[in-house]
């Protein structure tokens, strides 16, 4: 398999480096907005803090939420990103 053959579909060109970060952080974002939302409809800050035996206010509790959601969900991305690639070509197959 040849080198432009492992890249991306974009006419033979690799992406470019901000072209692959925001297609790894928007979504995640988006979908880090929606789980902050369902995850504190259902909980009350406010208990998991005296659950945990913290002192803990509702927007601390959001924002840490929220970037805790993103950075999990930008892994995710990420890791599909990488592992969508091919490791090597496949055996008995020479371009």
């Amino acid at each position: 398999m040849s080198a432009a053959a492992a890249r991306p579909q974009t006419g033979g060109e690799a992406l470019p480096l901000v072209q692959r970060l925001a297609s790894v952080l928007w979504p995640s974002f988006l979908v880090a907005g929606l789980g902050t939302v369902a995850v504190f409809t259902a909980f009350d800050p406010l208990e998991i803090g005296r659950c945990l035996g913290r002192e803990v206010d509702r927007l601390g509790a959001y924002t840490i939420g929220f970037f805790g959601l993103w950075a999990a969900t930008a892994l995710s991305s990420a890791l599909t990103c990488y592992f969508r690639r091919p490791c090597h070509a496949p055996a008995g197959r020479e371009d």
